[in-house]
């Protein structure tokens, strides 16, 4: 299996947002990566909306 094509820049950030090690990111199988990849940005989509949800209950408090 031949490593990721990715830049060393990303592979980083990745590899930080992951928790994993660098040579195992740069080594992981790449459906693994996209799964994890789709999983951080499920958390970060949820937790968009309930930073903009605050702003619209305040409307209907009101």
């Amino acid at each position: 299996m031949k490593p990721l094509q990715i830049s060393p820049e990303t592979a980083i950030i990745l590899s930080k947002q992951l928790g994993v090690p660098l040579e195992h990111l740069m080594h992981m199988p790449q459906h693994i990566l996209l799964q994890k990849i789709a999983e951080l940005s499920k958390k970060a989509a949820g937790e968009a909306p309930e930073g903009s949800a605050a702003p619209s209950d305040e409307k209907d408090k009101q």
